[in-house]
């Protein structure tokens, strides 16, 4: 029995370290294998590959696709004005040395995956750091970019490249967001009353010109019509001139309608000498002096 007990401890120990001598990488990993204490470690892709039974050799898996890093929790910075800012970044990576991974960390990923965190922070840190609240919530994207361009050769020191570098969320504190939507508020009134003030400005000016250009074209626009009247009178004046000093007594009796015209309205009451100078036109149609048969003075109504 206890022969049977032995048989069964040995074969059992046998297959363990055959077993512990294969190692089996598949397409998306790398191996690093390597002997006690770290020493002499070696790359190996993908495959069936044999090595010594552990401890004398043990093999760190690496994978060498692109990764995600994401925080559990926002992480809090400060911007250029005192404001603070939750914010949750995601990071892309891929393992671009594993030999050197492997140096920094001892075999220890996670502590790799830890000092990248902090690096990621350090650099997301300092790019706030350099910006107002306004211009870090408007610019994320480039903001962004930037740590990540901070990081990259930390980031290649432990054998890593960073593919990218995202803000998927950035948030007030509640505490301090409304005092700092009231300063936006206030500030955007603030804008708003400029804009007002400025085109309040710009339409005076505009009616100002307006007015300008309406007094300058009535004042052309009575220029010429005064000269055109003027043109107008002389020609009239030329043709009464050609024409009263063809007849002269033509002219005299012109005139003297002109003068009935101008001394009766309708509703008048005039005193006059019916023999008067004044009605010679009215007792001859060539106003002649000839009297009428004389007559008191009369009262009129024309």
């Amino acid at each position: 029995m206890n022969r049977i007990i032995a048989l069964v401890i040995v074969v059992v120990a046998v297959l363990f370290a055959g077993a512990s001598t294969l190692l089996v990488v598949d397409q998306r990993h790398v191996a690093v294998v390597y002997a006690r204490g770290g020493e002499h470690p070696a790359l190996v892709g993908p495959g069936l590959h044999v090595k010594l039974p552990t401890p004398l050799q043990s093999a760190m898996l690496v994978d060498t696709r692109v990764r995600t890093l994401a925080p559990a929790d926002a992480d809090r910075f400060v911007t250029s004005d005192k404001t603070d800012l939750l914010v949750t970044p995601v990071l892309k990576y891929r393992v671009t040395d594993p030999l050197k991974l492997f140096g920094e960390t001892g075999g220890d990923q996670q502590s790799a995956l830890d000092r990248l965190t902090g690096q990621m922070r350090t650099a997301l840190g300092d790019a706030f750091a350099k910006r107002a609240l306004a211009d870090a919530l408007s610019h994320e994207g480039q903001l962004a970019q930037e740590a990540q361009a901070s990081m990259t050769d930390a980031a290649k020191a432990l054998g890593i490249d960073i593919v990218d570098l995202s803000l998927v969320r950035v948030d007030l504190p509640q505490a301090g967001a409304d005092a700092v939507y009231k300063r936006m508020a206030a500030a955007q009134e603030q804008i708003a009353g400029n804009e007002r003030s400025q085109s309040a400005t710009e339409v005076a000016q505009i009616k100002a010109d307006a007015e300008h250009q309406r007094e300058a074209v009535l004042a052309d626009a009575y220029a010429t019509a005064q000269a055109i009247k003027g043109e107008g009178d002389a020609k009239a004046a030329s043709i009464a001139a050609d024409a009263f000093g063809s007849d002269p007594g033509f002219y005299q009796f012109y005139e003297s309608l002109q003068a009935y015209r101008s001394v009766f309205k309708p509703g008048d009451v005039i005193v006059v000498d019916p023999d008067s100078e004044f009605f010679r036109f009215m007792r001859s149609p060539d106003g002649s002096s000839a009297q009428s048969t004389p007559a008191p003075s009369a009262s009129r109504k024309h």
